[in-house]
């Protein structure tokens, strides 16, 4: 099965990788990758920078006080343990243009050397990978062995699965094995291992706690974790198209934490514009933030409040208005 970043071959078991230590040809790992399989003391390309991730997260990534701090609290725990005892599980939930793809590609840049091209990064789509629900039970199979051949060859690898509210029914519980706290499976060391879940599901509960939370009157950063929580795993559990719908996952509580996007405010999508601009290398023009405003939707139809695509046209917008 291809993936979108490059990886090493999903060998079967480490035995298998073994008996091909002479095909030197087909082998697409070296004596560092063998190295790994027998030494904790192997990191592979691992260069965890929390520093400059809650950097990068407090300057760029605009209204999301909840995603900020819990991710970073969940990364310094793991990061910080040197024998976990189970893979760091993240799901992320929220509206289109909140954040989520973004927090995700930060998280490679400032945990692997070589960021979303480290070849122990990998990043799954159903539309590129799982784009036939018929091909289930080839799926199941292709994604254990990738799974397991990748950590075979690093256990300190991340696995990124983007909309997992149009994968196929069923298909995430060959993970399941791999979320839980034992020591190995199937004779791979997986423990080290990050797990990142992305989805929209969830997103219009989050967007309605926000909106009373503003009607009555609280302030943004004072909506916590468990007001959102119990919705978001409601909404996965009544969504017969996320890939965790009446999964063991969830029944066995495998996530080691849920990850709210709130929707984004008018003042938010403005930070993004000046983001841009100044990615772009360019002074910030008030007319030009002005017209992307006013270009950009937002809801409820009479408040006004949301933008219905978070942060995600704002690039392409200011390109039409400079």
């Amino acid at each position: 099965m291809a993936a979108t970043a490059p990886g090493r071959r999903p060998w079967g078991s480490l035995l298998g990788l073994l008996g091909l230590l002479g095909l030197a040809s087909t082998a697409s790992w070296d004596l560092a990758s063998l190295r790994c399989n027998f030494g904790a003391f192997c990191e592979c390309d691992f260069r965890p920078d929390l520093p400059g991730l809650e950097c990068d997260l407090a300057q760029h990534l605009a209204g999301q006080h909840l995603a900020r701090e819990l991710v970073v609290k969940a990364l310094k725990a793991f990061v910080q343990d040197p024998a976990p005892t189970k893979p760091l599980v993240l799901s992320l939930h929220g509206w289109t243009g909140t954040g989520k793809s973004y927090v995700s590609s930060l998280l490679a840049h400032y945990l692997f050397q070589g960021g979303l091209r480290s070849p122990h990064v990998h990043h799954f789509s159903p539309v590129i990978h799982f784009p036939h629900p018929s091909h289930i039970e080839r799926y199941k199979k292709d994604l254990k062995s990738w799974v397991q051949g990748n950590l075979t060859a690093c256990s300190r690898s991340l696995f990124l699965f983007d909309e997992m509210d149009k994968l196929p029914p069923g298909l995430m519980e060959v993970l399941r094995p791999f979320l839980g706290s034992s020591w190995v499976v199937y004779g791979t060391n997986y423990r080290k291992a990050i797990f990142i879940f992305i989805s929209n599901t969830g997103g219009e509960q989050i967007n309605q706690v926000a909106l009373e939370a503003w009607r009555s009157r609280r302030d943004r950063e004072e909506i916590r974790l468990q007001e959102l929580e119990p919705v978001i795993s409601r909404a996965v559990l009544d969504n017969p198209h996320h890939g965790f719908w009446h999964s063991g996952i969830m029944e066995e509580h495998l996530l080691d934490t849920v990850v709210p996007f709130l929707p984004l405010q008018r003042h938010h999508v403005r930070h993004c514009v000046l983001n841009e601009l100044a990615q772009l290398g360019l002074e910030p023009r008030d007319e030009v933030v002005q017209a992307v405003l006013d270009s950009t939707t937002f809801f409820p139809e009479d408040e006004q409040l949301f933008s219905s695509n978070g942060c995600k046209t704002v690039a392409a917008r200011i390109a039409f208005f400079l």
